[in-house]
């Protein structure tokens, strides 16, 4: 028996006793006080696994805080893995600039308010609006240190003294604190036998595979008011008239329950803001946020997909051990050199945006949806729909791309002697993929297949990365593009 057994156990049961507090499955509702809380009730859902119950922290898009969407599967019988791709986002934040600044003012509307006519509106009076800018949170580094130890206990057999995990980040500052965060609970889950560290860190003004960039690439700002306008304005009326004189927009409402994320994730509970809107209003918030990253970097922008492409190709490189073929955002440099993009690891570990993981999920084929997101309705693509930002990109958010080798599905089934064969599986946050564009069958297709399927990519996204840099108007705004949905 493995002598270090027992102290992962031990790590992980700490480490996830204290983020107890707040990846505890709660759910509080409108019609009682704030401080109030009960057990999730059951409700059908939209996403890769439709059947699991309601959880508030699981509407909140990507400031979800990170949770598995189904158990992990271990690898078909008779197959195992030699390799693994983790794609991480950084852990939780505080929120931007910009989004802070409405919440702020959304918050002092309210507190100048000189009588609520609900109760529970009160625990704002007090209330201080102390939130920082940008950077990690204390539950952010935990979510990513709880993942590297949780990646060393899933694939420990693949590391040695010579085959450590090779770690990259993009550059900002709290996806390079996640990217530290997960090396030391890597180490920590071994026991400090294997301390892996952060090799690369993209410099922010070169080619970055990690962090997404495309100067002409339009924006899903319109398209996600609409959608705002629609579900927020009933939530305006009834704070409005809660709280008189506070004016509130649909705008800022959409703010204030942003709000309630970014205050659980630094409390590690469940904030009071989160209280004052209902299951329903949560779903609404929910499909705005999920618009916002399919019109941003997602299906619905025609720019959005070639930024993931430099990293596929990253990726393909890795997978079949040949060197990176790509005219996109790769950093050439760094690609043609075995010390900084070695190919004889098992365990390659890259760190990012939400934005850059939309934008290669859909330059990859994963998520299509039957049709393109409706901006006036959520139930547009049925039940089945499976582009649940909250399930895709949640903080600390990963793909896996794993990796095998298998009995080949080839072989002849009257011999005793199977050829193996190079397979890929791929799971988002745990969720085993169909893979359908590499004709994937049980979550498997054949490396062979997947590489094909990755045309897109393999060409330089078809001229897309050359429209990232047309000329710009005098004005220096955008161009204006039409969402392009791109064909299987």
């Amino acid at each position: 028996m493995d002598s270090r057994l027992p102290s992962i156990q031990i790590f992980l049961l700490l480490s996830s006793l204290a983020a107890l507090l707040f990846f505890a499955l709660v759910s509080p509702i409108a019609s009682l006080q704030p401080s109030t809380i009960i057990l999730p009730q059951a409700s059908v859902r939209v996403g890769q696994n439709a059947s699991r119950p309601y959880r508030l922290q699981e509407s909140w898009g990507p400031y979800s805080p990170y949770f598995s969407v189904d158990p992990y599967q271990d690898p078909p019988s008779g197959c195992v893995i030699v390799q693994v791709n983790i794609l991480q986002r950084h852990g939780a934040r505080y929120p931007t600039a910009g989004p802070a600044e409405i919440m702020a003012l959304a918050v002092s509307k309210l507190q100048q308010v000189e009588r609520y006519h609900d109760m529970r509106l009160g625990f704002i009076r007090n209330y201080t609006f102390d939130l920082g800018i940008d950077e990690l949170v204390p539950s952010g580094a935990t979510q990513s240190r709880l993942a590297g130890a949780e990646a060393f206990d899933r694939y420990k057999y693949l590391v040695s003294e010579d085959l450590i995990p090779f770690v990259r980040a993009s550059s900002a500052n709290r996806v390079v604190m996640s990217a530290q965060n997960w090396t030391r609970g890597f180490s920590a889950a071994s026991n400090f036998e294997y301390n892996p560290m952060l090799s690369v860190i993209f410099d922010s003004h070169s080619n970055d595979t990690l962090h997404n960039y495309c100067p002409a690439i339009g924006s899903s700002e319109n398209i996600t008011q609409t959608w705002i306008e629609m579900y927020a304005k009933p939530i305006a009326e009834r704070l409005n008239a809660a709280a008189p004189g506070a004016n509130l927009s649909t705008n800022e409402v959409h703010h204030l329950m942003e709000l309630c994320a970014f205050d659980s994730a630094v409390i590690e509970g469940i904030s009071k803001w989160c209280g004052l809107f209902d299951k329903e209003e949560w779903e609404g918030f929910e499909y705005a946020k999920d618009l916002d990253k399919y019109y941003g970097t997602g299906y619905g922008q025609e720019l959005g997909p070639v930024e993931g492409v430099g990293y596929i190709n990253e990726l393909i490189a890795r997978l079949t051990s040949s060197p990176v073929h790509d005219a996109t955002q790769t950093n050439t440099t760094l690609d043609s050199s075995p010390i900084t993009f070695p190919l004889n690891r098992t365990i390659y570990v890259d760190f990012t945006h939400d934005n850059q993981l939309v934008a290669i999920f859909s330059a990859m084929g994963l998520f299509r949806q039957q049709d393109p997101l409706d901006p006036t309705n959520p139930h547009s693509n049925g039940p089945n729909r499976t582009w649940v930002v909250s399930q895709l990109t949640p903080f600390a958010g990963r793909m896996v791309v794993e990796k095998m080798l298998c009995p080949s599905r080839k072989a002849d089934r009257e011999s005793d002697i199977h050829e193996l064969e190079e397979f890929v599986r791929i799971l988002v946050n745990d969720a085993v993929q169909p893979l359908d564009f590499c004709s994937g069958n049980e979550g498997l297709c054949t490396l062979q297949n997947f590489v094909k399927s990755q045309g897109y990519a393999i060409s330089g996204g078809d001229d897309d990365w050359t429209k990232c840099f047309e000329v710009v108007e005098k004005s220096q705004e955008r161009p204006v593009r039409r969402p392009r949905i791109i064909s299987p």
